[in-house]
């Protein structure tokens, strides 16, 4: 059974993960993407996960948004163990609980922004909080453009849309998987900008992937892996000390 919402919020962290392995194949084919990682994300904060092309980054997130499933170890969405959910209950918990912002915007290129943005909780048959969807349109700076469809936005535009989707239902954690990747400097800066400010003014718990040195200096913490294993974090990082300990990496 899901742990109720009173429950999840005594909880220190967002997510947290222990012995946790992915292997892909079976016997000489197999290939570990994780190697028993154990890794906690403090609630309200924002970390980006960096490393080598194949480090296993990517399946890392994956696994803790419960889009794939482990081959060992546990993993805890504050008060709740993801390991062991059924398909339904683990679909009901990444819609309620669960905030996505992909590198493609995954918006619907019929529907106004308002609609893209308030899409999911029509889909759950619910009721979007009007109070919270104008503070965060207008945080976002989407107040002009919610009559737009999405060929009438820019890109930082269109991904300043899905921020406020992943956003409108409270989410105890948004994931984001390279989400400034299809964006010039200047959309990315602006996005990864309101991602802070989603961090420090909302108290949203953050996590995201990404390449690029610049975009992890807008996190609190950067966690490196390679190998599938964790190999060291930064704390304050910038995008200097982010290239500097990827160098080491080889990445």
């Amino acid at each position: 059974m899901i742990t109720s919402t009173e429950q999840i919020q005594t909880t220190h962290f967002a997510v947290t993960a222990r012995g946790l392995s992915k292997t892909y194949g079976r016997g000489e084919t197999a290939v570990a993407a994780l190697k028993g990682i154990d890794i906690s994300f403090p609630a309200g904060k924002f970390t980006a996960i960096m490393g080598p092309s194949g480090s296993g980054k990517s399946t890392l997130m994956h696994c803790l948004a419960g889009l794939d499933t482990a081959t060992s170890g546990t993993i805890h969405l504050g008060g709740t163990e993801l390991t062991g959910l059924s398909d339904k209950l683990l679909t009901q918990l990444r819609r309620d609980r669960i905030g996505f912002v992909f590198q493609a915007f995954n918006l619907v290129p019929t529907l106004t922004a308002e609609d893209n943005i308030t899409l999911p909780v029509a889909l759950a048959g619910g009721t979007v909080d009007k109070e919270w969807f104008t503070f965060i349109t207008t945080t976002l700076g989407l107040t002009e453009r919610l009559a737009h469809k999405p060929h009438e936005l820019s890109g930082g535009q269109q991904q300043r849309v899905a921020v406020a989707r992943a956003l409108l239902t409270r989410p105890q954690v948004v994931f984001g998987d390279e989400p400034t990747g299809n964006l010039d400097s200047r959309a990315g800066a602006e996005v990864l900008g309101m991602l802070r400010r989603s961090s420090r003014e909302m108290g949203q718990s953050i996590i995201m992937v990404t390449h690029d040195p610049v975009a992890a200096a807008y996190a609190d913490r950067v966690v490196l892996m390679s190998d599938g294993e964790l190999v060291g974090e930064l704390a304050n990082p910038t995008a200097e000390s982010v290239m500097a300990a990827l160098a080491t990496l080889g990445a």
